[in-house]
């Protein structure tokens, strides 16, 4: 599973060595960079016990040791948009002049 920009990833070591103590983390960005095959980089936020960020971070890490806490919002839901809905109901009418 490749992550998404807002998802929330419990980090541990089994995503990499330096993780021996967990971390949540919410991604803000997936680098494209090359690298190891299923390593990935990572920016975002380590969040605290309520969910707040408390500090930006760039993580090398490994997919398959990512485990998903939250995904991220479907934006669509968020603003009662859903796919193929118009923005208006009734189309506008020109009315003639006489």
């Amino acid at each position: 599973m490749l992550p998404r920009s807002g998802d929330v990833l419990h980090v541990t070591k089994a995503a990499s060595v330096q993780f021996s103590s967990p971390m949540l983390f919410r991604v803000i960005r997936v680098h494209d960079w090359p690298t190891y095959e299923g390593w990935v980089w990572l920016d975002g936020y380590e969040l605290n016990a309520a969910g707040d960020a408390v500090e930006r971070r760039s993580i090398f890490v490994q997919l398959a040791g990512l485990r998903p806490v939250g995904k991220a919002p479907d934006p669509r839901v968020r603003n009662g948009r859903q796919p193929g809905q118009g923005t208006r109901e009734t189309p506008l009418r020109m009315r003639s002049r006489h």
